[in-house]
């Protein structure tokens, strides 16, 4: 073993590298430097976590590290961006019951070896990352399925009374273990309601707040690992619980002030209002949509000299950054201006558009946040709107009673003119209609986003 200021040293060089890996991934210019800053911090916390322990034998150690590195080496060439939110889902439940096994393993340790003398710090700490861990694995699975489409919405009735039982019961197994650590059933018994806890709290929650139930997950994987650090004394695994925890909660708030949610409705599994006199789709849209093809389009786009690009979860679906992109390049080489206006929760995580276009090859100081584009779309010629619904319904601000009331949108409506490159009139996650579409000054263009982007695109060549 190692002298403790070594070990301390490489935790602290450690943690240095953590954070200034969090602080270069806040722009993609620095993103793969900060990213790499983490993974080089994450391997020296590593090894020196395993230096500082006397380990017996390190063949198990090894194969692991190989089996997850191929199952990750695997999952990161062949998932794809759209597929991206899934997979952080996934993340966060391995994280979350990683934590929680490895507690649970050194608790139950400590109390073979001497149960008499186990601190209440070491019990306390051990029953908090099997709460937070089983919440977060269970929950992640859940959110996984309903990103992937295996598993609708499910609600019932007394979810609250529920959640309120279950987060009750486990509180109560928890108090048990660190009054008689040798209990050993009731860390198991914390395990399973916590387990059923992480279920019912995801199952009622819809689709539309998905992007804050990613994050949200993403805090609580921190905090389970925070509190492993504790039960392990190691600095390094409590200060990197702390970061994620910290960030993902601040995500988390971020998101619900970005959709007008509470952030106490979506701790405990509330579903967003919903407005049970809500007009139909025939009395929204009939008689009123024009759809257009794309050679009329073309030829109103002819004229413009702005025009902002609204990208949705749509393009993702269709792989059409790359179509975009090309659409871009045509317009700006007939010296159209070009802005991406990105809403915080479009797509199914935050960032999900960024990064999409981004890997286009789109400059970063063309998207712009919410709060800077808005202004200025009344000076916008032409906004397209590409597979996007729920961020850019105006529902938003005229219907108080609809579940997207209050939520911060784009304003693309006040364009001049509008054009949506949509398959076909069906609701996004709100479930609602959207009075964009059937707009004076808009035109749809059905078709899927990429398709509709290569239509437009060489329409305009060809004009």
């Amino acid at each position: 073993m190692l002298p403790d200021w070594f070990i301390n040293l490489a935790y602290l060089i450690a943690a240095i590298l953590f954070i200034v890996g969090i602080k270069g991934l806040t722009h993609p210019r620095t993103a793969v430097r900060g990213n790499r800053l983490g993974a080089l911090g994450m391997l020296i916390a590593v090894v020196a976590a395993m230096l500082d322990r006397q380990v017996l034998s390190y063949e198990w150690i090894i194969a692991g590290i190989i089996v997850g590195g191929a199952i990750g080496a695997i999952m990161a060439t062949r998932v794809q961006m759209t597929d991206m939110p899934q997979m952080v889902a996934l993340l966060n439940g391995f994280g979350g019951i990683s934590s929680s096994l490895v507690a649970g393993a050194a608790l139950l340790t400590a109390v073979a070896l001497d149960g008499a003398n186990v601190a209440l710090q070491f019990t306390i700490s051990g029953a908090a990352s099997g709460l937070v861990g089983a919440v977060t694995f269970w929950g992640s699975l859940v959110a996984f399925g309903k990103l992937q489409g295996l598993i609708g919405d499910i609600r019932f009735r007394g979810a609250l009374p529920l959640n309120a039982t279950l987060l009750t019961i486990a509180l109560a197994f928890g108090v048990w273990l660190a009054i008689d650590p040798t209990a050993n059933w009731a860390y198991w018994g914390l395990i399973g309601a916590a387990s059923l806890l992480g279920l019912s709290l995801v199952f009622p929650i819809g689709g539309a707040d998905m992007p804050v139930v990613i994050s949200l997950l993403n805090s609580y994987s921190g905090v389970a690992a925070a509190a492993a650090g504790f039960v392990l004394s190691n600095n390094a695994l409590i200060i990197t619980g702390s970061l994620v925890g910290a960030s993902g909660l601040i995500l988390t708030s971020i998101m619900c002030k970005a959709m007008n949610r509470s952030l106490p409705n979506v701790l405990f599994g509330i579903g967003a209002p919903v407005d049970e006199g809500a007009a139909s789709d025939d009395e929204v849209y009939a008689g009123k949509v024009k759809s257009a093809h794309a050679d009329e389009l073309a030829m109103m786009m002819e004229t413009a000299r702005s025009v902002v690009i609204v990208p949705g979860y749509g393009m993702a679906v269709s792989q059409a950054q790359h179509a975009v992109r090309d659409l871009v390049h045509e317009l700006e080489s007939r010296g159209v201006e070009v802005s991406f206006a990105i809403h915080p929760v479009a797509g199914r995580m935050p960032g999900h558009m960024n990064v999409l276009l981004a890997e286009a090859d789109i400059p970063y100081d063309q998207m712009k946040e919410m709060d800077e584009i808005n202004p200025l779309f009344e000076q916008t010629d032409v906004a397209i709107v590409i597979g996007a619904n729920d961020v850019v319904n105006p529902m938003a601000r005229t219907n108080p009673s609809s579940p997207i009331a209050g939520m911060p949108i784009l304003n693309v409506d006040k364009a001049r003119s509008v054009i949506v490159i949509k398959r076909s009139l069906s609701a996004g996650f709100a479930g609602i209609p959207n009075p964009l579409f059937a707009a004076e000054n808009t035109l749809m263009l059905f078709a899927d986003a990429k398709k509709g982007a290569l239509d437009i695109m060489n329409a305009l060549k060809e004009g």
